[in-house]
């Protein structure tokens, strides 16, 4: 089984705990609006990222990042972008796309929101991780972690690591 570890819309802004929570993955997906190289370079010294670009990625994060990312693990498809929507409310783009060819699992992030959705018109599973950054307004950041095994997600876990900085009390401790 591959474990992975799902994350959205940092805004240049890599929170500690990220490493705690996904000490145990094999492999980092960011669905874009990284923010910095930065914050890229610390999760790619971390674990393998697999990642997109987001509205709000410059030139660099362009280049080295798609805007669609297309693979399969563990036999199963996954469509990876940043602006996606959700079941009944794709994108045009990527509802042509998943049109042409769905994927068992559809990833997106840009709406700071977290879902987990069963798509039936399409037989996939949709995921947006929600944000993990502190801008945007989104007030919890999120996470989401699953394991892929056999063509099929496994032991899906949404993280909340407490409030974004400045807008409520302090975050709570580092995890034990």
């Amino acid at each position: 089984m591959k474990k992975i570890g799902l994350l959205s819309d940092t805004h240049s802004f890599l929170d500690e705990k990220i490493f705690y929570y996904f000490e145990q993955v094999d492999e980092i997906w960011h669905a874009g609006d990284i923010g910095s190289e930065a914050v890229a370079d610390a999760l790619e010294a971390f674990k393998p990222l697999r990642a997109v670009y987001g509205n709000i990625d410059n030139f660099k994060l362009r280049q080295r990042y798609p805007q669609d990312l297309r693979f399969v693990v563990e036999g199963l498809p996954v469509w990876m972008t940043h602006i996606g929507g959700y079941p009944g409310r794709y994108e045009k783009r990527v509802r042509l796309g998943l049109e042409v060819e769905a994927p068992g699992l559809f990833i997106c992030g840009h709406s700071h929101i977290l879902k987990i959705i069963s798509d039936k018109k399409f037989g996939l599973i949709h995921i947006n991780p929600g944000a993990c950054g502190n801008s945007g307004w989104h007030k919890v950041k999120t996470l989401v972690r699953f394991g892929i095994e056999m063509g099929h997600l496994k032991d899906v876990e949404v993280i909340e690591m407490g409030f974004k900085s400045g807008d409520f009390d302090p975050e709570p401790p580092m995890p034990t």
